[in-house]
């Protein structure tokens, strides 16, 4: 019921006219001269990288940008199209004007206005010449031929019209302007976090209409993965006002700094784009993100009292972690640099939400793989080893340990991560 009355509502705004003109010629939109194609691939296929294009339009164990990744969203699931110059199944017989439409202006071919699950809002900051060179880039590769099947869209959000409603509201095109009270380096890592990087994208709250519920870079639940993207504007969280800049760089370029380390989603993307970046624009990036002001507000949750069943429940954690954890992490939680992420101070096990804590003892994982690094070390997944109540009482204990202070772990939330529950 509740969907049918928001269709009418929104049905009923777009009988009254609240649309935007469809998009017309503006100074950003002018397609420039190019001198020579192959440094404008080159520099495309640069771009493809840092956005981490291939990461979206690659289904795992695929063809590279022929598509079929499924991508879990609040309004239903989408398959990520095939991008390759296939003139029947991919993106052959676009242009580049078409591909600008899309990019900066959140249009099909066709001209239908596109879901957000494709982060237009954070493309359109995109210059032209910029877009013109990941088109360029992508129509060199060799054409796949690959038919990726439709998303499945959930009622009402599948009646397309009511995109036009979304973006009249939620949706201004532009390209990204630079701060005149900024210098260079500052608008250049504010231009690629905020456009080509599309940052916001994942660390952002949003409602089921794709709506952000919060700060710009505030931090958000991934619904497609169920972790959860903390804030780059809390010191509780992501927050690097306080940081090295070489260290957001290092952390940025390998997944591993002194005081936080890459895991889950965020591995994967500096596997596949972020180690790839030019020295300067990883410290570009490291610049912007520390300049962030701190807005967002953040609790850890109550911290437990130190009662006899607290006491008790925490020292059977510590036996736990004794057996299981101490070899890597250490005695006092220290880990080991460029090796085991440090568990004392660290900002990731005392979240609010123990999601992605869980997450990595039930399931394991490994740091990024990069360059530097091409055999990381890995997390076991326990998941097989490990009663719910164990993992609660371990992470109780790591939350609470050395210095750490967090709200208690409970055997219901580690069996909604084991089954997948949101």
């Amino acid at each position: 019921m509740k969907a049918i009355v928001l269709a009418a509502a929104l049905a009923a705004l777009l009988g009254i006219g609240l649309l935007r003109p469809p998009p017309g010629s503006g100074p950003d939109d002018a397609a420039a001269p190019v001198a020579d194609a192959a440094a404008q691939r080159r520099h495309g296929a640069y771009l493809a990288r840092a956005g981490n294009c291939m990461g979206c339009h690659t289904a795992h164990g695929g063809e590279p940008y022929a598509g079929g990744h499924v991508l879990e969203t609040s309004i239903g699931t989408f398959i990520t199209p095939n991008i390759t110059p296939d003139p029947d199944t991919g993106i052959g017989e676009w242009s580049a004007e078409d591909f600008w439409q899309a990019l900066h202006h959140g249009q099909g071919r066709d001209g239908r206005p596109l879901y957000p699950a494709f982060p237009y809002p954070d493309y359109t900051r995109v210059t032209r010449p910029d877009a013109d060179a990941l088109f360029a880039y992508l129509q060199s590769l060799a054409p796949v031929a690959q038919r990726n099947p439709p998303g499945r869209i959930r009622f009402p959000f599948n009646f397309r019209p009511l995109l036009h409603v979304w973006r009249a509201l939620y949706f201004e095109p532009g390209t990204y302007v630079p701060d005149a009270s900024r210098d260079e380096e500052w608008n250049r890592g504010a231009y690629l976090v905020q456009g080509l990087g599309h940052c916001n994208a994942c660390h952002t709250t949003r409602n089921p209409l794709g709506i952000s519920q919060g700060d710009v870079l505030g931090g958000g639940r991934l619904m497609e993965s169920n972790w959860y993207a903390p804030s780059l504007t809390s010191l509780q969280e992501g927050g690097m006002s306080d940081w090295a800049i070489e260290d957001i760089a290092r952390l940025l370029t390998t997944g591993m700094a002194p005081r936080a380390a890459a895991t889950g989603p965020m591995a994967a993307v500096v596997s596949q784009s972020l180690q790839h970046l030019r020295p300067e624009d990883a410290r570009a990036m490291a610049v912007y993100l520390r300049s962030l002001p701190e807005t967002a507000p953040y609790s850890r949750g109550p911290a437990p009292g130190l009662t006899g069943d607290v006491d008790r429940l925490l020292r059977q954690g510590e036996d736990i972690y004794e057996a299981h954890c101490r070899e890597c992490h250490g005695a006092a939680g220290q880990g080991m640099l460029n090796a085991y992420p440090a568990l004392a101070g660290n900002r990731g096990v005392t979240l609010a939400s123990p999601t992605n804590a869980i997450r990595s003892v039930l399931f394991g994982g490994y740091g990024p793989v990069t360059e530097r690094q091409p055999r990381p070390y890995g997390m076991p997944p326990f998941a097989q080893h490990l009663r719910d109540e164990e993992i609660a009482r371990v992470l109780s204990y790591i939350r609470n340990a050395w210095g750490n202070r967090g709200s208690l772990v409970t055997a219901a939330q580690v069996d909604r991560s084991r089954k997948g529950i949101h």
